[in-house]
């Protein structure tokens, strides 16, 4: 089929039917992640797997989906897959993330043939790993929680009461654990229908012929684009902190970007091997997190399809940190958020003008749990946090948003924390002063300072602390992220990641980190930099030092002789 009118008409139905399941799924998930945050990822898929239709969540999980679908029906078997069913999937090597990430997905059939798949991915709270909340320092995947290989949750339209009771006495959170689950399927059997309706207004075979044309030009898109892209091969490497087992060994992640005119190659060989904790990616995740940085490149404009990545080739040596294999752990997968930005890096040596230098580089995560006075019951809220990101050849970062991983997602409101927890936020605004100094700015981090008012545990999951964010062209680099415990007194630490037991009373701090700076900072007109120190972002002293601007800090004036002054001393 040609991408016609009545395509067109499919390809928004089928947006149309992915937003609808990811409203369904808020309007009925138990858990603040879901809901308020918009962890999730949801699509619609063809046949084969190949995602056709998004609500954009979590950027890496609607990819991941897509792998996770394929693994199952190399598993199952298409044929034994039948109308009515619906599954979970959250062994991590095939479903693309950790345990607590379950993929839930349904066929769908028409007039008995299979047609696609509905899927929907969410962080739950709980099942029985190791740790409540959140493991930082597993060593093999057993330590990591209960494991689904594309289980039915639902056999022909009845629910497996037995798994469902495996569940709920193998979690510490049943009740929202199991909801979380039911929002899983509303949301798939919501696609599923709504795919149905479509094939039934339209006939399946245009169905199934519009889903493999919305591919088709999702693949000449990304071709086109690719095509005008500068060519080349550029390498780069970073570091994760650590892998939460060995906690002085830095984690290396080594990319290798070859860009043609047929293919742009991410080559992830020289990354770290032998990694004991559970920074692994598994090899889904990889692949997804790739797509994104494609994505951006070439088709950021237009709603994700399968198509638009079959001109992305993925290298990967089984068993590194990139590409993890059983028996290694992978629940802390705070890799696959730090390396898109190793790629962009690579490919800022070859087209400075249109990558941004690297954000605060982290999602920043801060998740409290404990027992709360005011219920007696178990509680367990998290949010993620603002960065800000790179300078780059347009303009300014921005300051104080979503990591590039999840530009789908929110932070959690403080009145909602406040609500749900013994959590009393003192404050929360931008970090002065984090942005890399440049030409272009790097947009400025944020703080946020919990008090706890009953004995609780945070848990922090902040894992480029110990690099800076990296700038383009002359830029400086921003102030990296870091977490406070008890600041300004003697039990004052500074840390990362880290899984910190809290008495009523203590204060945790989660600050941010800054993007890099995009070009020399002298040749920042003083205008802008003088507007940067009256707005808070840049103190009069760094203004002086950072680009060589005398602003008076009271009536942010530009001294223009003592700038010309600074300048030329330069």
């Amino acid at each position: 089929m040609n991408f016609s009118i009545e395509t067109e008409i499919i390809r928004h139905g089928l947006l149309a039917s992915a937003e609808e399941m990811a409203r369904n799924l808020c309007r009925t998930a138990y858990n603040t992640v879901v809901y308020e945050i918009h962890d999730y990822g949801i699509g619609i898929h063809d046949a084969r797997g190949d995602v056709v239709a998004d609500a954009p969540g979590i950027a890496i999980f609607t990819r991941g989906n897509d792998h996770g679908i394929k693994e199952a029906v190399r598993f199952l078997g298409a044929d034994a897959m039948r109308p009515g069913d619906v599954f979970v999937l959250n062994y991590p090597y095939w479903s693309s993330a950790h345990t607590l990430d379950p993929l839930v997905f349904a066929p769908i059939h028409v007039e008995g043939a299979l047609i696609g798949f509905a899927s929907c991915r969410i962080h739950v709270l709980d099942l029985k790993q190791k740790d409540p909340g959140y493991v930082l320092d597993s060593t093999d995947m057993y330590q990591e929680g209960l494991f689904f290989p594309a289980t039915r949750l639902y056999r022909e339209g009845v629910q497996d009461d037995d798994v469902f009771n495996i569940i709920r006495f193998n979690s510490r959170l049943p009740e929202r654990t199991v909801g979380d689950l039911q929002a899983q399927v509303s949301a798939c059997v919501t696609g599923v229908r709504r795919t149905r309706e479509i094939a039934a207004k339209y006939g399946v075979g245009t169905l199934v012929a519009a889903m493999d044309a919305i591919n088709d030009h999702g693949e000449r898109l990304a071709r086109l684009a690719l095509g005008k892209l500068p060519k080349g091969t550029w390498s780069a490497e970073d570091f994760v902190d650590s892998d939460g087992v060995d906690l002085d060994r830095m984690i290396r992640l080594r990319a290798t970007v070859t860009v043609t005119d047929e293919e742009l190659v991410v080559d992830w060989t020289g990354s770290e091997h032998g990694v004991r904790g559970p920074v692994n990616l598994p090899l889904g995740q990889t692949e997804a997190l790739c797509s994104l940085v494609f994505k951006a490149l070439t088709t950021p404009g237009t709603s994700v399809v399968a198509g638009n990545f079959r001109p992305l080739r993925v290298v990967t040596e089984p068993g590194s940190v990139m590409h993890a294999v059983p028996p290694m752990p992978t629940f802390t997968l705070w890799t696959g958020l730090l390396a898109g930005e190793v790629i962009l890096k690579a490919l800022a040596q070859g087209m400075p003008d249109l990558v941004p230098a690297c954000s605060g580089g982290d999602v920043c995560s801060m998740m409290g749990l404990g027992v709360n006075p005011r219920t007696g019951e178990p509680w367990l809220e998290a949010t993620n946090e603002a960065v800000g990101f790179g300078g780059h050849a347009g303009g300014d970062g921005a300051d104080g948003i979503m990591h590039l991983s999840e530009p789908g997602c929110r932070n959690n409101p403080v009145e909602v924390l406040e609500t749900k927890s013994p959590m009393f936020i003192e404050s929360y605004g931008y970090r002065p002063g984090t942005g890399g100094a440049g030409r272009h700015r790097g947009g400025v981090g944020v703080s946020r300072v919990y008090r706890f008012t009953a004995p609780s545990t945070g848990i922090c999951l902040v894992y480029k602390t110990k690099t800076k964010p990296w700038p383009i062209g002359g830029g400086r680099p921003g102030e990296p992220n870091r977490i406070v415990l008890n600041p300004g007194t003697d039990g004052e630490v500074v840390q990362g990641g880290s899984y910190n037991r809290l008495d009523a009373g203590e204060v945790l701090v989660n600050d941010t980190g800054g993007g890099g700076g995009y070009g020399d900072p002298f040749e920042r007109e003083p205008a802008r930099v003088a507007r940067d120190v009256r707005n808070g972002f840049v103190s009069a002293p760094a203004a002086a030092r950072e680009y060589g601007v005398a602003v008076d800090p009271v009536t942010f004036a530009v001294d223009l002789a003592e700038t010309e002054r600074l300048r030329s001393a330069e």
